[in-house]
């Protein structure tokens, strides 16, 4: 247990020290977030995968924890998912090689002997989709940080209920390096999760989940993932109906997921991760009492009830920007300025 707590720590500290330290070079090097009106460096992806892995592999190197080899291994994997993460960070990919790349690497990480060749590929799915999913969870401040920490947390309690101290270890640490990350990333943000970390924490999420599931219930295993990714799921669930009602392509890129939508209500920047955090600690609550048998499978219909609620009030809300009054402010001189220099010239 002491040992848990000291790599936690050690995974938080690392995780704000590296992201602050990676700002300079992510901009140099043009690590940039470019949905935004001004360049913020992509540094947390990098210092969120590098403190999990070196700090569990580290401390399992020395005999402080145990992982195993089928934990070392879904860690492994989500390392690569974050080098194809940082690759599309720095030029853009066509829109199929992330989740390809995604699906192969959990293709190496499900159980088949516990989970059957066709239960074994619906998990592979299962992972691409929802490492995807959770991708697009990368659109607000704070956010994908919130929602990962919070997963992450209900992923080991599943875990520790199976006795998996390894991966319940693991994740413990994911947890603590998006802790220290959110340091940076609260609004406003200094520094962004990027491809890489979102692709590395959504993985190793979901691929956490499928092993502590594996040869249990179809049924309840079923019910237990959902609810874990409820929001991730909600926000993907959301962009493809509002894009295909909108005939528009479903891979093109617009400000229409659950926190843009949200802003457009009104709410403040701070106070969506708050609101989604909440959102996704009520699923991960369902999500663990139902592993352990508190809560019947069914139960997770209250959670896709909870969460069908606001993809169907917001699917046909408008997906205009919305800035913050600051942005508006720069926004309006920089029009003032080239008014100005359009009339001088």
């Amino acid at each position: 247990m002491l040992y848990g707590i000291t790599a936690a720590a050690t995974a938080l500290l690392l995780s704000a020290l590296l992201t602050g330290v990676l700002r300079t070079p992510a901009l140099r090097l043009a690590i940039t977030d470019r949905r935004r009106r001004r360049p913020l460096p992509l540094s947390g992806g990098t210092a969120v995968a590098l403190a999990t892995v070196l700090v569990a592999g580290g401390a399992d190197a020395v005999g402080l924890l145990s992982l195993g080899a089928g934990v070392g291994r879904v860690a492994a994997a989500a390392g690569c998912v974050a080098l194809l993460g940082l690759a599309a960070d720095l030029r853009r990919l066509r829109w199929w090689v992330t989740p390809a790349g995604t699906a192969v690497a959990a293709g190496f990480v499900v159980p088949y002997e516990e989970t059957g060749a066709a239960a074994g590929a619906a998990a592979v799915a299962w992972i691409a989709v929802v490492t995807t999913a959770f991708r697009g969870l990368d659109h607000a401040d704070g956010l994908a940080g919130a929602v990962g920490a919070v997963g992450a947390f209900g992923v080991a309690a599943c875990a520790t209920a199976e006795l998996m101290d390894g991966l319940a270890a693991l994740l413990g640490v994911l947890a603590a390096a998006l802790a220290g990350f959110l340091l940076h990333n609260w609004f406003p943000a200094r520094a962004g999760l990027g491809s890489a970390g979102a692709l590395f924490t959504g993985f190793l999420l979901a691929a956490s989940a499928v092993f502590v599931r594996a040869g249990q219930g179809i049924g309840a295993g079923a019910a237990v993932l959902y609810a874990l990714t409820a929001v991730a799921c909600a926000d993907a669930a959301l962009v493809v109906l509002g894009r295909r009602l909108d005939r528009r392509a479903v891979t093109r890129g617009r400000p229409d997921h659950l926190g843009h939508r949200l802003r457009r209500l009104g709410l403040a920047p701070r106070a969506v991760p708050v609101l989604l955090g909440a959102g996704s600690a009520g699923g991960v609550l369902v999500a663990v009492c139902v592993h352990t048998g508190r809560l019947p499978a069914g139960a997770a219909w209250w959670v896709a009830a909870a969460a069908a609620v606001p993809v169907l009030g917001l699917v046909r809300r408008p997906v205009t920007p919305v800035f913050h009054p600051r942005q508006r402010a720069a926004s309006a001189s920089s029009q003032v300025s080239e008014r100005l220099r359009v009339r001088s010239g």
